[in-house]
């Protein structure tokens, strides 16, 4: 079983953050070999308004201008995945740090406008979305010789110009396109929630897309299930939200997606 997980900046905060990351991919990776795809949201935001500078986003994508741009490569590709890829060797795992550009692993084009969750039209600035000829042998090439690729969200263009790719697009594309069996989003949220605040346990994708028609998935969780349900159009055999913290990530808590559920009658 190969797995793509995809760990929320949340979870890479500091350094006993990492290192309980890190365990958690140790024993992980004892059930098949893992490819990392990271964000750090929390991080680029504090870097931002240290510096006067507002986040923006819609519908829980982060809208980059140039500097943002800048801001998000910067925390991501330098600070954030040097780091957990300093904490994952110290821990034993062969982790090498990557980003999108790397062999053009995130080949991207920019993203149109949105269509919100509200109706209206916005743009998304400096966002790229993954194209579907995107080279992506570097990823399977390092996970056949044992190491455990470290994937830091920023795409490039066919210009050679980076752009900012949502972690959790980014995640789901790699594990579609590289044949992997399972894909594990994970943060600091147990899951997805329903309407009345409690983890559901299992989704198919006609429920999922329901509670983002009636708002009940909001902000970051569109995204996260729009994610899901990629993956799962594109193969991915187990799809899984769930709450990283412990490190327990194939056994954590959380929400497990499927295309549709056993129904009893």
């Amino acid at each position: 079983m190969t797995t793509v997980l995809k760990l929320g900046g949340e979870l890479l905060e500091d350094t006993a953050a990492m290192k309980v990351a890190a365990e958690g991919i140790i024993a992980l990776g004892q059930e098949g070999p893992v490819a990392i795809v990271h964000g750090g949201g929390r991080a680029i935001d504090a870097d931002l308004k240290a510096r006067g500078k507002a986040p923006q986003f819609v519908d829980g994508l982060r809208v980059p201008d140039e500097d943002t741009l800048a801001t998000v490569v910067g925390v991501l590709a330098g600070r954030i995945n040097t780091a957990f890829v300093a904490a994952l060797g110290a821990a034993g795992v062969k982790a090498v740090g990557l980003t999108g550009a790397d062999a053009s692993l995130g080949l991207s084009t920019l993203a149109p406008p949105l269509r919100t969750t509200s109706g209206t039209s916005a743009d998304l600035g400096l966002v790229g979305v993954p194209r579907n000829d995107a080279p992506v042998r570097l990823l399977t090439d390092l996970v056949g010789l044992g190491y455990v690729p470290v994937i830091a969200s920023v795409g490039v263009d066919g210009e050679g110009a980076l752009l900012n790719v949502n972690a959790d697009t980014l995640a789901a594309f790699l594990a579609k396109n590289t044949g992997c069996t399972r894909l594990i989003i994970a943060g600091k949220t147990a899951g997805v929630f329903d309407a009345a605040g409690n983890t559901c346990l299992a989704l198919d994708a006609e429920a999922a897309r329901a509670m983002v028609a009636a708002g009940t998935a909001r902000d970051g969780m569109v995204a996260k299930l729009g994610a899901c349900l990629d993956a799962l159009s594109g193969g991915v055999a187990e799809v899984r939200i769930v709450d990283g913290r412990a490190g327990e990530f194939a056994h954590a808590p959380g929400t497990t997606i499927t295309h549709s559920l056993a129904r009893t009658t």
